[in-house]
């Protein structure tokens, strides 16, 4: 099977964090994706009791130009995290797999001891995508027409097949079978466990609550993170809502004849998260053992499914079989696209986002990744179980997974 596998020996998750993950146009919307990677940087450093000036390497991510320094993210979260200057900055990209990316190039840098400590950060603003024009630097010419289009919306076309990324989840729903009412029932699903979570408070270990701050940096300007008046924090996620079969059916489809609508597709979210990645035999009780990632390519027209031959090939390559993994978190990025990927596997939901997924949390792009492997890496613990795997579809026809180890297992 062809792509791209690692496998590693002793690097370590030492410890990870998120913000809440806030609707779309809600109390994060004017607040810079640098800022709140900066609050993320700073809490898991403080989280894993690790000093700024251990890290040798920041990786960040964020997919939407969100705003005018966006070049400068990785390096602007590593400076006012406190990491020192000499210490080298890298952006990275690999839309919806960028914060599994992070973690696959941090433990890159770990295993080959260019770095013993990486920073992996990713951090979205869906509300900040631009109204953007690639067509005027010239000017405007008379009566010919204004080209300015909303970048978040047209970012989900992939021109390579004219068809969209929900167009993609309809193919796959036609491929393998699958009805409106089935995809409904699993959104269902994903939001009474997302509920049923969050009112047990398994997402408060973490998230890290955000709160106005300002980033002092010692000869350099100050950044803030400003909240809207009369919001003091923001402490839980703010899209998981009780919902029914009845009214999730009620809603209308995307584009006619599709099963997918707004309330069965991920929800759109602003929101951070971060990761420490180290040497394991330099930690006592790291969160989790980085095993292996990998990486395939799929057809664009079925981009949702890359997550089964990425969990396939990462499978074959580590000697396990499926019946080995514990935990799966697999990226909700569309109803159709996860079942799927759970029909093409024949994959026991039981084992599936066993705390919703992002149909009920939402879907910050770059900062998703991360999140799937630290909700793995906490149900490995809880349960006592050994081994887990983070998954999710890339647009343009890519999938990847990266397989975990329970350092507590006996």
């Amino acid at each position: 099977m062809n792509g791209q596998v690692d496998v590693f020996g002793q690097v370590a998750i030492l410890a990870a964090v998120r913000t809440p993950w806030v609707d779309y146009c809600g109390p994060l919307a004017q607040v810079s994706p640098i800022d709140l990677g900066i609050h993320v940087a700073r809490g898991v450093l403080a989280r894993a009791t690790v000093e700024p000036t251990r890290v040798d390497s920041v990786l960040a991510g964020s997919m939407a130009q969100a705003s005018f320094d966006a070049y400068m993210l990785p390096r602007h979260i590593g400076l006012y995290a406190g990491v020192p200057l000499e210490v080298p900055a890298l952006a990275v990209q690999r839309i919806c797999g960028t914060g599994l990316e992070l973690l696959r190039q941090g433990g890159q840098q770990v295993e080959r001891g260019t770095a013993r400590l990486a920073l992996c950060v990713g951090a979205e603003s869906m509300s900040r995508n631009p109204i953007a024009s690639y067509e005027h630097r010239n000017g405007f010419r008379l009566g010919a027409p204004v080209q300015f289009k909303d970048f978040l919306w047209e970012a989900l076309l992939d021109p390579a097949i004219g068809q969209t990324m929900i167009d993609t989840a309809q193919n796959l729903a036609q491929r393998y079978g699958i009805g409106r009412d089935e995809v409904d029932r699993f959104a269902l699903a994903s939001f009474q466990k997302a509920l049923a979570a969050r009112d047990a408070g398994w997402f408060d270990d973490e998230i890290l609550p955000v709160k106005g701050a300002r980033f002092e940096l010692p000869g350099y300007q100050p950044r803030r993170l400003d909240l809207p008046r009369k919001v003091v924090d923001i402490t839980r996620d703010s899209h998981p809502r009780e919902t029914s079969f009845e009214a999730l059916s009620a809603l209308a489809p995307v584009t006619p004849e599709s099963v997918q609508t707004a309330g069965n597709s991920c929800a759109l979210v602003d929101g951070a998260a971060a990761a420490l990645v180290g040497d394991a035999r330099e930690s006592e009780a790291p969160l989790a053992l980085l095993r292996a990632s990998s990486v395939v390519g799929v057809p664009p027209e079925f981009m949702g499914i890359g997550p089964a031959p990425a969990i396939r090939l990462l499978l074959e390559r580590v000697g396990l079989r499926l019946d080995d993994i514990d935990s799966l978190e697999v990226n909700e990025a569309q109803g159709a696209q996860v079942l799927a990927v759970q029909r093409e596997l024949e994959l026991d939901p039981q084992r599936l986002n066993r705390h919703g997924g992002a149909i009920a949390l939402g879907h910050p792009l770059a900062a998703t990744g991360l999140r799937l492997v630290h909700s793995v890496a906490r149900q490995l613990k809880a349960r006592s179980t050994r081994y887990g795997i983070a998954a999710a579809c890339i647009g343009g026809g890519q999938g990847m997974a990266l397989l975990l180890e329970n350092p507590a297992y006996r």
